[in-house]
């Protein structure tokens, strides 16, 4: 009695106070279906995973150094010229402005520090925005800002950075893709080929991983193996460059 269900509420957009279509303030669209989402290290990575033919690709440079980081994203936006890989800058959303980047992706206390200007410039400039979150409130929190997409996460346990919340699991997964359900939505957080199929079935449009890739034996292998688990429909759609 007086237990939290998490799993137990509803899941219908409307009753979150969510539109059922974006409005005029919306960041540019994306993909609802983003299929393979490959979060890399460097630059050398993104463009050895846009060869492989990873659909989508993210840049997590880390550096306290400006030039070093306006270097390195402009090395990753090179990397996936003359691929159909759609790339998105992790946290480094100037440098991503500058160099042509599809997108940026920013995590819920990047995004707090962003004024409203700092948002209206990424809008203005075209590109693609993802937020992160992890549970409802940051959920209906990167909803506001109206991103191109919303992870989802951590689905499992991760050690690549200290949460400050417990897993998901994939059934609060699917509970919040059907919230999300008019946004496309990204899944992560300890993702790999084991668990795959019951992060697929939780309706989600996207699957990040990372040590699933960069840990393995053979990179490009994985990332065929990893894609071929997707629906047909989803693949097809993830194929598609904008």
């Amino acid at each position: 009695c007086g237990q939290f269900d998490a799993l137990a509420w509803p899941t219908e957009p409307q009753d979150f106070g969510l539109p059922a279509m974006p409005h005029a303030q919306a960041f540019a669209p994306c993909l609802q279906q983003l299929g393979l989402y490959a979060v890399l290290p460097d630059a050398q990575w993104v463009g050895r995973m846009a060869r492989a033919g990873v659909p989508t690709l993210q840049l997590r440079f880390k550096s306290d150094d400006p030039a070093a980081v306006a270097l390195e994203v402009r090395a990753a936006v090179q990397a996936v010229q003359g691929t159909p890989a759609l790339l998105f800058i992790n946290d480094h959303w100037q440098a991503a402005i500058e160099a042509g980047a599809y997108g940026v992706h920013l995590g819920q206390e990047d995004l707090q520090a962003l004024s409203v200007a700092d948002l209206s410039a990424i809008r203005a400039a075209g590109l693609r925005l993802g937020v992160s979150s992890h549970g409802y409130a940051e959920m209906l929190r990167a909803a506001a800002v109206q991103p191109s997409y919303i992870a989802l996460g951590a689905v499992y346990a991760t050690n690549l950075k200290r949460m400050a919340t417990p897993p998901q699991g994939p059934q609060r997964l699917k509970s919040y893709a059907q919230v999300l359900r008019h946004f496309p939505t990204v899944a992560i957080g300890g993702i790999d080929l084991n668990c795959l199929d019951a992060v697929l079935a939780s309706g989600v449009g996207s699957f990040a991983v990372v040590r699933a890739l960069i840990g393995a034996k053979q990179p490009e292998e994985m990332a065929q193996t990893l894609m071929s688990k997707l629906p047909v429909d989803l693949i097809k759609q993830a194929q598609i460059a904008i």
